[in-house]
């Protein structure tokens, strides 16, 4: 019998259901639902949280056996706090298991022993640089972290893979022991093979890390793994 995920995105997200669905694997089923939160949506937690909670009940009602609240800078504009309480939110509206963008990099990131992040985001440096404190918060260094200062969901959807490689390899000068492209809306999962062989550094994404960690709360031990060296720590 399948396992069951439920998203909860951002509703100008175009990258989930196109990009990163397809590399669950094929016991897993992945179900989706949105809020608008995002651009002129943008909202305080405390307005975004009742709306958090139903969107999870309902979720929640398709049986899914873990629920993730999946918006990298949403889940870290408010810091470790703000996580809480969207971890709080999902577990009070009857998801089995929880977690959030930002809980399911740490995992990764944790899972690969990395104690230092290059961090690359398509967002400008205000947004940059609270995920580059999210992740400092969370006891690693960030000797690298660059906001591409992108116009907004379209630019973010539109620009190629190929375009992030290059900016994931401007980062390999900080010896990091792992870089991460920040974002569930780009185009980021097809390039993390090619990036890890060419660095010899492990990558995550925003969609990728949100892969892993619902991988790793269902316990989930099946033979084809999706990209990045962080899958084979599950076992």
């Amino acid at each position: 019998m399948a396992s069951r995920v439920g998203l909860i995105i951002p509703s100008s997200n175009r990258m989930v259901e196109e990009e990163m669905v397809g590399f669950f694997p094929s016991d897993v089923v992945a179900h989706v639902t949105r809020l608008r939160m995002t651009g002129g949506n943008r909202k305080a937690l405390d307005e975004l949280l009742p709306e958090v909670e139903a969107a999870c009940a309902a979720l929640a009602d398709a049986k899914c056996d873990v629920i993730i609240f999946h918006c990298t800078a949403n889940s870290m504009s408010e810091g470790v706090g703000g996580e809480e309480r969207l971890l709080a939110a999902l577990k009070r509206a009857g998801a089995p298991k929880a977690a959030t963008t930002s809980s399911a990099i740490t995992q990764a990131l944790r899972a690969l022993g990395a104690k230092s992040v290059a961090l690359v985001t398509p967002y400008d440096t205000k947004v940059t640089d609270k995920e580059a404190h999210f992740l400092e918060d969370q006891g690693f260094t960030v000797p690298f972290s660059k906001g591409w200062t992108l116009a907004g969901s379209d630019a973010y959807c539109a620009t190629p893979p190929d375009v992030w490689r290059e900016c994931m390899l401007e980062a390999t000068p900080a010896h990091a022991d792992a870089m991460f492209l920040s974002c569930a809306n780009v185009q980021g999962i097809k390039i993390i093979d090619d990036v890890e062989a060419t660095t010899g550094t492990p990558m995550i994404t925003s969609n990728q890390a949100v892969i892993f960690e619902a991988l790793r709360q269902i316990r989930w031990r099946g033979e084809k793994r999706p990209p990045g060296r962080v899958f084979q720590t599950l076992g």
